[in-house]
């Protein structure tokens, strides 16, 4: 299973939590969780004018062998408004590369940020895969 909880956070929320949303789904081959803003196809989304989340903005799909992947779907736009940054315990922060995928720990967690270019906010996402 892999359990994703996500806080959306502003520059007048610094070191709050606004907007926390949860979200999960077996770990079954081709289970797929979507974050963005368009709620019809989003398990978790995002406030609607936060424009520097594209509709669909991080796909989490599990593979063929139970373990999760990550990728940053490319939109519209040939450069992205914002950066996505993974983090996981013990290791560097990884910069998620406009339209990357990205193998997430089978039992592990960590986060995904989301942070706008133009404006102090972001979107985190942290994920637990639970075996």
């Amino acid at each position: 299973m892999l359990e994703l909880t996500m806080a959306s956070v502003s520059g007048a929320d610094a070191g709050a939590t606004a907007g926390m949303l949860m979200a999960d789904a077996p770990s079954d081959p081709g289970t797929v969780l979507r974050v963005g803003r368009d709620k019809s196809v989003c398990r978790l989304a995002t406030p609607d004018d936060w424009l520097f989340v594209s509709r669909v903005h991080l796909e989490f799909l599990c593979g063929p062998d139970g373990v999760w992947q990550v990728t940053w779907l490319r939109g519209s736009n040939t450069e992205p408004s914002s950066e996505v940054a993974l983090t996981l315990p013990g290791l560097p922060v990884q910069p998620l590369p406009y339209g990357g995928t990205a193998r997430l720990p089978q039992g592990g967690s960590g986060e995904l940020v989301i942070q706008d270019r133009t404006a102090p906010r972001s979107v985190n996402v942290g994920f637990y895969h639970e075996v």
